[in-house]
Parts: C-alpha cells; structure tokens; sequence
C-alpha cells in the first residue's frame, strides 16, 4: 500500500484478492462515514509490457504523475513517472493567465513571483526520471513569460532583446536527477 494524503494505491499479484478488497475497502469506509470516489476507484491491471494482453493499460495516471513501464539501465522493467499532460497543460495555463495579469508589474517582481513558482513546481514534480518534463516546463514558461512582456507596449519584445534580459535574470534549470529522492 502506498498512501499519499487521501489518495492510496494497493497492489495485488492476485486479482481475486484485489476484488475482494475492493469489495471489503467500500463497507469499511461506510462504517466510518466515508466513501469511495466511483470515478477514480478501479482496478488497473498493470504487468510489465512481455506480460501485456491485447487492450491491457500502458499507463495509469495518479497525483499528477503517468505511471507507466520503462527499461531500467540494467534492461529490466521498471515503472516510470513522469508529469502527467494535463497537470503541465493545467500548470502553464495557470502561468499564462498570471503573466497576463501582471504584465505591467515590474521585471524583477515578475522574476522574483515566476521563480516562486517554477520552484512549487519543480518541488511537487522534481523526481527521478521527470527532468525531461521539468525543462518543457521551464522553456514553456519563459515562452509565455517574453510574450506578455512583449504586449506591455505597442513595440513588441523580440527574442533578441529578450535574450540579454533572461540571461541577467536566469530561471535555474531543474537540478541533476541525483538531486532529487523519490
């Protein structure tokens, strides 16, 4: 059982056993006044993919992250994470609307508010082996960051004047995935 606030993951090699405890986990939760979300319980047959039927799941999406099988170096399954799509699409619409909204405010402060945030996110999703996302969002965000900026006046910003400007104030990239624990 892996538990993370109020979402858990049970894993079974039996499916009966999952079944039975998926029956069991509901009466239990109605003794104490709970109940389970009927969209987002199920069981997911997860194998490594040379134990894989027709139709069976790749994937699986849970607290933001695709859950999904990869070789490992040593050329074994493992499971993988990486952010899930939509949570990126969700984050960086999130950054479009704010860098809209504040487009006036001064550079720095706009630095100072977008950092905080590539930090949030670089915290919640900075695993191991999700760098690839962490930089798609980071190059995403300075993307819409230099659009808004452009559309403070009637002169557009073009890359080229925004380069001098991003290289004084730098995003810092996503640290070594050593840095990071699971």
């Amino acid at each position: 059982m892996i538990r993370y606030a109020d979402d858990a993951v049970l894993t079974f090699s039996d499916e009966a056993d999952a079944r039975r405890v998926l029956e069991v986990l509901a009466k239990r939760f109605a003794r104490c006044g709970l109940r389970l979300h009927p969209e987002k319980t199920r069981l997911v047959h997860f194998v490594p993919p040379p134990a894989q039927g027709e139709g069976e799941p790749h994937s699986f999406d849970l607290l933001g992250f695709t859950h999904y099988w990869g070789k490992s170096q040593q050329g074994r399954w493992v499971i993988k994470r990486k952010t899930a799509k939509d949570r990126l699409r969700r984050a960086l619409k999130r950054v479009k609307h704010w860098c809209r909204a504040h487009r006036h405010d001064p550079v720095k402060v706009q630095y100072a508010a977008l950092s905080r945030k590539r930090q949030g996110h670089y915290g919640y999703y900075g695993i191991i082996g999700n760098r690839p996302a962490l930089y798609r969002f980071r190059m995403e965000l300075i993307r819409i960051w230099v659009k808004w900026l452009g559309r403070r006046s009637q002169r557009r910003l073009s890359w080229r004047a925004a380069i001098p400007m991003l290289q004084r104030l730098h995003l810092p990239e996503p640290l070594p995935w050593q840095a990071y624990v699971t």
